[in-house]
């Protein structure tokens, strides 16, 4: 049975089985999952380990990355600041000869825990393998003192990142006998219980991508319960405060890389000593909130540079707005803005004259991109199916998110909404100053050829490389025309 194998392996010993003083800090951290689980509404499947563990601490039912791309979330979670403060806002940056480093004041925070005297690690679950480190910017990877917490030494208290595949594992080419291995059968595509959003069709490709992204939901929460109960046996589990959450959406047309809903609304449940049980929080919550949270939780002091705040404080102050921000992804140029209030959404679309769809590489190899653009060129969308084929996209966008949860009507012209657009514009307007945002100045040539230099390779293959170089030219063209 995957992972638990390790519960007997690597088990720590007897010594390590006393609650430190301190609370220990686990991030459990997914990828490419929107909050389709039991506790936060979804009727298809069951997800009864998460259901579990918002039960008894506290559920968010607004929570956000600040970015709908791994590298930038990561990058924002790892600081507790905005990407776009930080200079990281590119997926897949200074990865080439240049470089990007983080401003003199901004500490990765597992330094932060290792200095107050905390074990760090790093892992990539079951495999207990090196997590993900994919940060746009440099930094000393002996800011993990390991793949694994068992490692620390007696009566330390550890800080530690749980990597889990999440939504990729359906792009695995062992995908269906995983599903058959680890959960019996599979989610049934064309189940009564399974909702697709209105600007996806109802066609067999897309439900049984849905039903396996689902799926992949179901070994997500098998797995949390495999973690829950090493952390048991190793009678760590009543000192460990439990953060659980998802780099950003689903990777699907409307999901990862845009600031629809379904990009940047994550599921988020923490759990642990002084985590309140069975409740549930509805205000507005950036997860850059959950790096300051962990270090006040660990009596560490939050650097008074961080942007993210604690969300558990006496006399925390509920946000206003939530933003976030979607710039390059990986030869894809984009500059795009967000900010949510508690019933509308504010697009700004700075690049407006290109494609709602530019071309990318990665997402245009998926395989639910390919059919909704065979089914668009066969004229089978309906006009709500067909935005995303839109040549150019409004310069601004705005959602009544109580009577449009789809985001489907753009209400930026009507003049009934004229204040409530007034006041999304002007609260963006505040946070890019106020922050600086970085994102305002473009990316240089020379960055951009230096990045995609090294993403550029071997590994990709000559076809694959043929259309990223495609595209990269395109990239350069629209730019040279002002686009």
């Amino acid at each position: 049975m995957l992972g638990f194998l390790l519960l007997g392996a690597l088990a720590v010993s007897s010594a390590h089985a006393v609650e430190t003083s301190k609370p220990n800090i686990m991030w459990i951290v997914a990828e490419d999952l929107s909050a389709h689980f039991g506790c936060f509404g979804e009727k298809a499947i069951a997800t009864p380990n998460l259901d579990q563990l918002a039960t008894k601490g506290t559920r968010f039912s607004h929570a956000f990355v600040t970015g709908p791309i791994c590298s930038i979330s990561r990058s924002a979670m790892i600081t507790g600041m905005y990407q776009t403060s930080i200079g990281a806002q590119h997926h897949r940056s200074g990865r080439g000869t240049l470089k990007i480093n983080l401003p003199k004041e901004v500490v990765p925070v597992p330094t932060l825990f290792q200095q107050a005297g905390y074990h760090t690690s790093n892992c990539a679950f079951p495999q207990i393998a090196k997590g993900k480190t994919d940060y746009n910017f440099e930094f000393n990877p002996k800011i993990y003192d390991g793949n694994d917490w068992a490692n620390r030494k007696k009566d330390q208290p550890f800080f530690t990142q749980i990597q889990l595949n999440g939504g990729k594992y359906r792009e695995g080419k062992n995908w269906d006998g995983l599903v058959l291995k680890e959960l019996g059968k599979p989610t049934d595509p064309n189940s009564p219980l399974i909702k697709l959003p209105p600007y996806y069709p109802n066609d067999p490709v897309i439900r049984n991508d849905w039903a396996a992204y689902l799926d992949t939901i179901r070994l997500t929460d098998k797995l949390l319960g495999q973690l829950i109960e090493r952390l048991k046996n190793e009678n760590v589990y009543d000192n460990t405060i439990i953060f659980f959450w998802t780099d950003h959406g689903i990777s699907h047309a409307r999901g990862k890389q845009f600031l629809y809903e379904e990009g940047i609304h994550v599921p988020l449940v923490v759990h642990g000593p002084k985590v309140a049980s069975n409740k549930v929080r509805d205000d507005l919550v950036e997860h850059i909130d959950i790096t300051a949270s962990s270090l006040a939780f660990a009596g560490i002091p939050i650097p008074e540079s961080m942007q993210g705040k604690n969300i558990f404080a006496n006399d925390y102050k509920p946000r206003e707005f939530v933003f976030s921000a979607r710039d390059r992804a990986d030869e894809t140029v984009e500059h795009i803005r967000s900010a949510r209030s508690e019933n509308f959404k504010y697009i700004r679309n700075y690049l407006n004259e290109r494609p709602h769809l530019q071309p990318n590489g990665y997402k245009d190899g998926k395989q639910i991109l390919i059919r909704m653009k065979e089914l668009f060129n066969q004229g089978k969308l309906d006009p709500i199916q067909s935005q995303i084929y839109a040549t150019k996209r409004p310069k601004e966008e705005l959602y009544d998110l109580r009577n449009d949860p789809w985001e489907i009507k753009n209400l930026a012209s009507d003049e009934k909404y004229t204040a409530e657009l007034e006041r999304h514009r002007k609260a963006l307007a505040d946070w890019e100053i106020r922050t600086n945002d970085l994102g305002r100045i473009p990316e240089s040539e020379a960055q951009y050829d230096s990045d995609m230099a090294e993403y550029l390779g071997p590994k990709k293959g000559a076809s694959k490389n043929a259309i990223l170089l495609k595209n990269i030219e395109q990239m350069k063209q629209w730019a040279k025309e002002g686009k």
